[in-house]
């Protein structure tokens, strides 16, 4: 039988609980002391961890993500140029030396942009966990998925058009930022529905540009597929840029809630290092 409390170890008291929820585990040794658990019946929560750190390094890599965006702007506009001029005038400065060069400057675009993404999103999940973690201590009763899907969710085909965003909306609502008399006030969620729209928008952009360009072979193809994968950039920098407001957003209000809150049903969180920076 599994503990009924966080459903994860065997139970071995009469009430249900196993020994590191009921408190019967034995002492750690060298006069250790575990870390306290927080409120909720997940099993997984501990006091706040701060997500400053984090947060300033997704906001850097966004940054680093829009750079990467503008660059593949201005080389896949430029070589979109040269393809243009091919079908307008019968120009064929593609096939010269100005066209190898264009098309090895988008190439690298290409490469920064997803070497950017990539680290950026490994960043990115990293901080969408800790603060789905510290949620759970904020108000677990508002959480519809559990903290692995913060991780998982993103991987899914299909539903990660949805469960990252029922993730992040239990994360906004449990981080709402506390009143002077410690209840919590209604922070509305414009930063947080942008961002994922904007997301949603440019992911699905991006793949039907994508296509379009691998498929594309006769001139005037290739041209209708630059100007799109140029457009899927610009939407791509408005779903960075959005991020960055949304990251800020709910690290301040976590940051708030710590120094100030108070955990539904728990004692008062213990301060957060480094969430005074």
């Amino acid at each position: 039988m599994l503990c009924t409390r966080c459903r994860i170890r065997t139970a071995v008291t009469d009430d249900g609980l196993c020994t590191f929820c009921s408190g019967t585990r034995p002492p750690l040794p060298g006069g250790l002391t575990a870390p306290v658990p927080g409120p909720g019946d997940r099993g997984v929560a501990t006091w706040p961890r701060s997500p400053v750190g984090l947060a300033r390094a997704v906001t850097a890599l966004l940054g680093v993500v829009i750079a990467a965006d503008l660059f593949a702007i201005g080389t896949g506009l430029h070589l979109r140029g040269l393809w243009q001029g091919l079908v307008t005038d019968g120009a064929l400065n593609i096939y010269t030396g100005d066209g190898r060069t264009a098309e090895a400057l988008y190439g690298i675009a290409a490469i920064s942009q997803g070497v950017a993404l990539l680290a950026t999103g490994v960043v990115f999940i990293i901080w969408f966990h800790r603060t789905r973690r510290n949620a759970e201590v904020f108000d677990p009763s508002v959480q519809r998925m559990g903290p692995g899907w913060a991780v998982g969710g993103w991987f899914v085909p299909i539903a990660n058009f949805w469960f990252p965003y029922r993730v992040a909306s239990g994360v906004w609502e449990a981080s709402a930022q506390t009143r002077p008399d410690g209840g919590r006030r209604t922070v509305p969620r414009t930063p947080l529905n942008l961002w994922w729209g904007a997301w949603v928008v440019s992911l699905l952009c991006t793949q039907a540009a994508e296509r379009l360009w691998e498929g594309a072979e006769e001139a005037e193809a290739i041209v209708r597929a630059g100007g799109l994968l140029a457009a899927s950039n610009a939407v791509d920098i408005v779903a960075a840029a959005l991020a960055v407001l949304y990251v800020r957003a709910v690290t301040g209000m976590q940051v708030e809630r710590a120094l100030h809150g108070r955990a539904p049903d728990g004692p008062a969180p213990v301060p957060v290092p480094g969430a005074h920076r």
